[in-house]
């Protein structure tokens, strides 16, 4: 491809609601511009490096023994009523009316819709199991989409579904369908970590994210330093601590302590000149019409996807100021669990405090000398987040959290969406079984931006060879004859060996093309003009290369055979355990 015939319009400045990373370079490098909120153009590189995303994406799920299929995106809402999703999802699902007023929406996932075309086709265990995948535009009317590609209203995904006989072989097409997974990504180049996470609104009785690491992700993931262990922060979990204390029986009673103005934790612990950790912390919480008092150790926070399981509730929300004073008779930040009428769910670690300081429910009194089990009671769980340092509930080393992007989900569903859709079929006794499913996401657009997000420095992107819009930047500097001539034949060499090659034919200045060549991200440049040719041939470098200044001069009737090699190299995938 010659640059001069292509659509790669650049630019100096990214738009000022460009934000993130990938954001910015995306729009800056011409891979996709904003057409509204949350909703983009690809542009010709933008489009070749998703369809490279795709290819390798189909290539695993192919192996894996999955079979592609399309579904509609536009869909009746009677499927989705058969389930409740179509009243859960709310104002998320971009819902719309045909011209007799029947009621459509367009898909954000499609697990009704493949589970009523199971119950039609798969009629017998002879015909499981089956695996049945799609790349697809999904839609949600995202009530803030933000970081371009990372989070929008319209995206591409691949969501694969798999049925089966019974829980046991649903289990091995989840094992098959995660090693596809590892492998998609291993040959995108991300550096990811498998996490336990919540089935939300998809439910099943297990649930694992991809995460890619990175410093800009919106999500929140735990980590173990020595064992495999990793876990969304939203299911994280550590051992409790051990009881800290006296014992009740050895315990003051207790005390009414006077705090003006010192409602917040920090100002309490200041005031009062106690260690944090012997706080309890009390927020109010709405769930559906209950208001219940959640109470965590001063030192953490209360994780609300746990406090709602919790409940058994889909949410909860934190309670207004005026929500509190009506449930506690006192201003925020006075809120506690003695004499609180209503329901009271406490943390484990809290659980563990003797001789704790909590709100008094009265405006500008602290109580001292409370425990759990003497002055007051509820039940007890798991409420709170994981910080740095708790420790591992697999092997009792250390966890760390860290940043990530959602890449990938896979789910474990069960029987909860054939059941609501009457998807059986009939087993060797011919009595009728209902199917066992597994769903399998992946963010086909997002992993477009992710890949900027993890592979990027100071000058612009810097893609992986497999993922690449063009493997070789081939830079013409100037327009002598010897330099134009030298450009076809390494062009048409490299693409005889079935390279993919950008050729960058303008008449620029030389720190024009290499400014663009840097933005761009195409993982090998090759530079040719008067001065390399008379240093003996054209100069190789590596735009990942550990310094930037490394290059390499190869003689001109050798280059096409060199570039192939680093090209062939950079596309191996290491081993496990080796290091890329």
């Amino acid at each position: 491809m010659r640059y001069t015939r292509a659509l790669i319009p650049t630019l100096k400045e990214a738009p000022s609601d460009a934000t993130s990373v990938s954001h910015v370079l995306l729009l800056r490098a011409g891979y996709a511009r904003r057409i509204g909120a949350g909703i983009y153009a690809y542009l010709p590189l933008g489009l070749k490096v998703l369809r490279k995303i795709e290819r390798i994406v189909r290539d695993e799920l192919d192996k894996a023994g999955a079979l592609e299929l399309l579904l509609p995106a536009l869909l009746p809402a009677e499927y989705f009523q058969a389930t409740g999703r179509w009243d859960a999802y709310g104002d998320v699902l971009l819902r719309l009316k045909d011209r007799r007023g029947g009621d459509y929406h367009l898909g954000p996932t499609h697990e009704e819709i493949i589970a009523d075309l199971a119950r039609r086709e798969i009629k017998s265990y002879r015909d499981l199991p089956k695996n049945l995948y799609q790349i697809q535009t999904k839609f949600r009317d995202e009530p803030r989409p933000r970081g371009g590609l990372l989070r929008g209203r319209e995206f591409i995904m691949k969501d694969a579904y798999s049925f089966d006989a019974d829980e046991a072989r649903a289990t091995q097409s989840y094992a098959a369908m995660r090693a596809a997974y590892q492998r998609v990504f291993e040959r995108m180049g991300f550096h990811y970590r498998i996490v336990n996470a919540d089935g939300g609104s998809i439910g099943g009785s297990r649930s694992e994210e991809f995460q890619v690491l990175v410093q800009s992700g919106e999500d929140q993931l735990a980590a173990c330093l020595q064992c495999p262990y990793a876990a969304n922060l939203e299911v994280a979990t550590s051992p409790p601590y051990p009881r800290r204390g006296p014992a009740l029986s050895e315990l003051l009673p207790r005390e009414r302590l006077h705090t003006p103005g010192h409602g917040g934790i920090a100002d309490v612990v200041a005031f009062t000149r106690l260690p944090i950790t012997n706080f309890l912390k009390s927020l109010v919480y709405v769930a559906g019409n209950q208001r219940v008092l959640a109470i965590v150790r001063g030192d953490h926070e209360v994780n609300e996807v746990k406090l709602a399981r919790a409940l058994g509730v889909d949410e909860v929300r934190l309670a207004s100021g005026d929500e509190v004073r009506q449930a506690t008779g006192a201003a925020v930040g006075f809120a506690g669990p003695v004499g609180f009428a209503g329901k009271v769910v406490v943390d484990r670690d809290a659980a563990s405090v003797s001789d704790g300081v909590t709100g008094a429910n009265e405006t500008d009194y602290h109580l001292l000398h409370v425990a759990y089990g003497r002055d007051f009671e509820g039940a007890v769980a798991d409420i709170r987040s994981v910080v740095d340092g708790d420790l591992c509930p697999e092997c009792g080393a250390s966890l760390k959290l860290y940043r990530g992007i959602e890449v990938g989900h896979v789910f474990l569903l069960g029987t909860k969406y054939s059941e609501a859709m009457n998807a059986v079929y009939l087993d060797e006794k011919g009595e009728s079984r209902p199917l066992v499913m597994g769903c399998y996401g992946i963010g086909i657009s997002r992993l477009l931006a992710t890949l900027v997000e993890q592979h990027h420095d100071q000058d612009g992107i810097a893609f992986p060879m497999a993922v690449a819009p063009f493997q070789v930047h081939l830079v013409q500097l100037g327009l002598e004859p010897a330099v134009v001539a030298a450009t076809a034949r390494l062009e048409a060499e490299l693409e005889q060996l079935g390279l993919e090659v950008l050729v960058d034919d303008r008449d620029e200045r030389p720190g024009v093309k290499f400014k663009d060549a840097d933005l761009l991200g195409v993982p090998l440049r090759v530079t040719l003009g008067k001065k390399s040719l008379e240093n003996g041939g054209a100069e190789l470098k590596l735009r990942r290369a550990k310094d930037p200044k490394q290059s390499e001069i190869v003689a001109l009737d050798r280059a096409a055979a060199k570039v192939f090699e680093l090209v062939q190299q950079a596309l191996r995938v290491p081993a496990a355990g080796e290091a890329a």
